[in-house]
């Protein structure tokens, strides 16, 4: 969800038909706004499937940077590619920020604590930026202003559902009590007691449909192999996640109650790895196009390719198809032993069978770390991991 579509293959690579069912999405979608302003995919478990660390070269879904950040603090090098040169531009002025600025002065410049002046900090980050991102951010002042982190389609989707669909159905401090720690029985008794009734369902159900979420936080074309109900699918993910995961510590769930993260910071802005993050500034490496090209771009030269991906939800924006070349590709990239983490949202993907000679799926690894996502509207979690070098 968190990525732009930020991957697939362009147009001399749709079938020779042509048809619309075969075109990539960066053809039927929007790319010129900021769809995502932060990421939401849990990098703590990303970071477990990859294992960042010296050596290491990683591709990475770029979308706003968080992850590509988390996985910077561990050691490895990071190649962040996206379509969009907007998401491009949160990446670099994120870079930006951490390069000059301390802790505390980073969090109040995205919009996670207060700030008195974010613009005379801009005035001070701009040299850092190239161009193409530094005239993005000068157009957008406001943004900028009042903290660039909540302007984003999707965060503007989440101010909606705060201000005006949640106080038709809860109180504000009911709300806030899935902030407060609380054991497993006490959120399940809470979620059946006080927060699961009929207008919960009903106008959650509403809000989270493939109708309403195709124009207020996603593009509709990020529906086009979706089947059944997206709001009840949804729905049965948030019980779990206020039921069987800890609340409390969860920064997207505390977003998008609260509209902050508060304490429950994102792994790439926690304090223990914003130094790390400095040190390897340097490492991370800022690419427009689509993943697959970029990828294969680098393996071409002596010693390169790549020991893990991060590919956010891109797969299933594809048609099988197209999925299974862009995996190909991938995997012709990859290094031995190199993994392939990706998420599945709404439509099901997984390893083409073609390559099931070349590839395995961690099946406990993908299962275990995905019964501990925060970031809980995905339906699996999957974890590929490369048998032997890619074949050219």
């Amino acid at each position: 969800m968190n990525h732009s579509i930020e991957s697939q293959a362009d147009e001399s690579r749709a079938d020779e038909s042509g048809s619309d069912e075969s075109r990539p999405i960066e053809s039927r979608a929007r790319f010129d706004l900021v769809r995502y302003a932060n990421c939401w995919e849990d990098a703590d478990i990303l970071c477990t499937a990859l294992v960042p660390q010296p050596g290491k070269r990683l591709l990475s879904i770029g979308s706003a940077g968080d992850n590509a950040f988390a996985l910077l603090a561990g050691g490895a090098e990071v190649v962040a590619v996206d379509l969009s040169s907007a998401q491009l531009a949160c990446i670099e002025l994120r870079r930006a920020a951490f390069r000059n600025l301390d802790h505390a002065e980073v969090l109040k410049f995205l919009g996670v604590r207060p700030a008195e002046d974010r613009w005379a900090t801009w005035l001070c980050l701009r040299k850092d930026l190239p161009q193409q991102s530094r005239s993005f951010w000068e157009q957008r002042s406001d943004s900028i202003r009042n903290g660039f982190i909540h302007d984003g389609k999707f965060e503007k989707y989440f101010y909606k559902f705060r201000t005006y669909l949640l106080p038709m159905i809860h109180r504000r401090s009911t709300t806030q009590q899935w902030l407060v720690p609380q054991t497993r029985d006490e959120r399940l008794t809470f979620y059946k007691q006080r927060w699961n009734n009929w207008r919960w369902r009903l106008l959650f159900r509403v809000f989270f449909s493939r109708f309403v979420m195709g124009r207020l936080g996603r593009d509709p074309e990020f529906f086009r192999y979706v089947e059944g109900s997206v709001g009840e699918r949804i729905l049965a993910r948030t019980e779990y996640a206020l039921t069987e995961l800890g609340t409390h510590d969860n920064p997207y769930l505390a977003y998008i109650l609260s509209g902050n993260y508060g304490d429950a910071l994102p792994r790439y802005l926690r304090p223990e790895n914003f130094e790390a993050i400095r040190a390897g500034l340097d490492r991370l490496h800022v690419i427009q196009g689509p993943i697959d090209e970029v990828a294969m771009s680098w393996s071409q030269r002596p010693a390169d390719g790549f020991d893990g991906y991060n590919l956010s939800d891109i797969f299933e924006y594809m048609s099988p198809e197209l999925s299974s070349r862009v995996y190909g590709s991938l995997l012709r990239a990859a290094r031995p032993k190199a993994r392939l983490a990706y998420w599945n949202m709404l439509v099901p993907r997984s390893a083409p069978p073609e390559f099931s000679a070349r590839v395995s799926t961690l099946s406990d690894l993908s299962r275990s770390l995905f019964l501990q996502d925060k970031a809980w509207f995905y339906s699996a979690f999957v974890v590929d991991e490369v048998r032997s070098s890619g074949v050219r």
